[in-house]
């Protein structure tokens, strides 16, 4: 490597640990934003932060992140994604219920004393960014909070599809979600109220402050979605960001100047994964004109550029890593540039770009930085196999000849067991038709008995085998019942190896689950 390369090669590195500057003043203490991730905590019918929230951020928090966003708080119980969401309290004057959500904001800011680590907690210069959320029609039936059956709201009244049409996919749609009801413009408004809710309280418990989710085709996205926004009145698709714009100005206006504001937007909710490597489409150009819309109102500090939604799971796991890294860069690196055009046009401060997906190695980071796609660097899955990433990447970077495109650690591969593994009531698994939301789900599965075992008080994880089936990785997810962290070391009763207690429970679970399905297909039936 030349002279001036290295020098290249330093300061880009060198950059990644540089201070960052919000708009609204907040200062990040590196480029590296943990992002948020769906951890599966909580109580089934949904619940405030526990213990186990705790940890697991009282973990990332040790490691130097420049900025920590928590997993979706969900600002309608009754419109969960999978059981065991974060929710937003009824009331946000109720300080014992305000009073969880004050330790996750001291937990991210290494205030927490951990029940696992007996180190003494030190503040940590981490942002605490906490993300809301409203599932809208991807709310699922059953385990979404409401009783069997009732539809979730949306903005209008499309239904999710899964895979190719058959009985088997009518079927899996019936079971799992309903075709939702189009809100009303009093439902609407409602919905804004517990979003600004959800920032006065993140406010008021010490987060610096809240991101919407507007991705991965939740019910903000659907609104800027126009495979699901068939409305006709003032939130119809020409003027689909001004339930966004509503939310922001309300607030900025209740919380104050220096609490940051973020936006999470999907670029693969405008665009198929087919279209990665060609020119600009009608619909990128579309999701570009709402960044751009949302980037000149001058109230957003951070635009984090994500993508994947139940329809289209594949961007949201790990079978597509080049074409998704690929897709986010080149939609961030074009947002950059536009904004760049817009400096001289504007007198309001322009957001940072967030840029997720991919990052796996220090090489696509340093690359990420180089071309510039992106102000902020978004990790996901690797804080969960890598959580002090940060203190890793540091340490590589002084040898990128032997680390550059080394990956932080290594990921999971989820095999399908054999025949001969599987009890005989599991034979069905070979039998389930190929869904892509089934595929991801697993994939996600893992990652959430991983920050389990993070929460546990492992290092990692890792801690948790990276070569398992992908049934076990769901099981081990929904089969999972909270206890007490009184204890201050790992006890032998929560590690997750299989014994003939829990075979027994798996045997049991697996009757329920076959009696239930069988209710709920004799109901369909029922329902033609």
């Amino acid at each position: 490597m030349s002279s001036r390369k290295r020098n290249e090669s330093s300061t880009i590195a060198a950059s990644i640990f540089q201070d960052v500057t919000l708009p609204c003043g907040l200062m990040a203490q590196n480029r590296l934003v943990k992002v948020a991730m769906y951890e599966h905590l909580a109580g089934f019918r949904g619940g405030f932060p526990n213990t186990y929230h705790f940890d697991l951020y009282s973990e990332w928090a040790k490691h130097g992140w420049g900025i920590i966003v928590t997993g979706n708080v969900q600002v309608a119980k009754d419109h969960l994604t999978l059981g065991r969401d974060l929710i937003l309290p009824e009331s946000i004057d109720a300080e014992e219920q305000a009073e969880p959500f004050r330790k996750l904001a001291a937990a991210i800011h290494g205030e927490y004393p951990s029940a696992w680590h007996s180190s003494s907690p030190e503040r940590s210069q981490t942002l605490a960014i906490m993300q809301l959320s409203h599932a809208g029609r991807q709310s699922g039936n059953l385990i979404g909070g409401r009783p069997p059956f009732v539809p979730p709201e949306a903005p209008s009244a499309v239904p999710l599809t899964h895979g190719a049409p058959g009985a088997a996919s009518d079927l899996l749609n019936f079971l799992l979600f309903q075709t939702p009801r189009a809100m009303t413009e009093k439902a609407i408004l409602s919905v804004v109220d517990r979003f600004v809710d959800g920032a006065v309280l993140a406010f008021r418990t010490g987060f610096d402050g809240i991101q919407l989710h507007a991705a991965h085709g939740y019910l903000l996205a659907q609104f800027l979605s126009e495979k699901t926004n068939k409305r006709q009145d003032a939130y119809a698709l020409d003027n689909a960001l001004s339930i966004i714009r509503l939310i922001v100005e309300r607030i900025r206006m209740a919380t104050s100047k220096s609490f940051a504001i973020c936006v999470k937007i999907s670029a693969a909710d405008y665009i198929s994964e087919e279209a990665v490597n060609t020119t600009f489409s009608r619909t990128e150009t579309s999701a570009l004109g709402h960044l751009l819309e949302m980037a000149s109102w001058g109230l957003l500090d951070i635009i984090e550029i994500s993508g994947g939604d139940y329809e289209n799971p594949e961007f949201m796991t790990s079978t597509s890593k080049s074409s998704r890294q690929a897709f986010f860069a080149k939609f961030s690196h074009q947002a950059l540039k536009s904004l760049d055009s817009l400096r001289g046009s504007t007198q309001h401060p322009l957001p940072l770009v967030l840029l997720t997906g991919g990052l796996r190695t220090p090489d696509l980071i340093c690359s990420a930085l180089a071309s510039n796609d992106a102000d902020l660097l978004g990790i996901g899955r690797g804080s969960v196999l890598c959580p002090d990433l940060p203190s890793v990447l540091r340490e590589r970077l002084r040898d990128m000849q032997r680390w550059g495109s080394v990956p932080f650690r290594c990921e999971p591969v989820l095999r399908s067991p054999s025949i001969l593994e599987m009890p005989p009531l599991l034979w069905v698994w070979r039998l389930v038709p190929q869904v892509r939301l089934i595929g991801a789900g697993m994939n996600m599965a893992w990652y959430i008995v991983a920050m389990r075992q993070i929460a546990y008080g492992a290092n990692s994880g890792n801690t948790w085998s990276v070569n398992v089936g992908g049934f076990q990785a769901v099981f081990w997810m929904w089969a999972w019942y909270p206890r007490t962290m009184s204890l201050p070391t790992v006890s032998n009763s929560r590690t997750l190896k299989s014994s003939s207690g829990t075979r027994r429970h798996e045997v049991i679970s697996l009757l329920i689950v076959a009696m239930l399905f069988a209710y709920l297909w004799n109901a369909y039936r029922k329902s033609q």
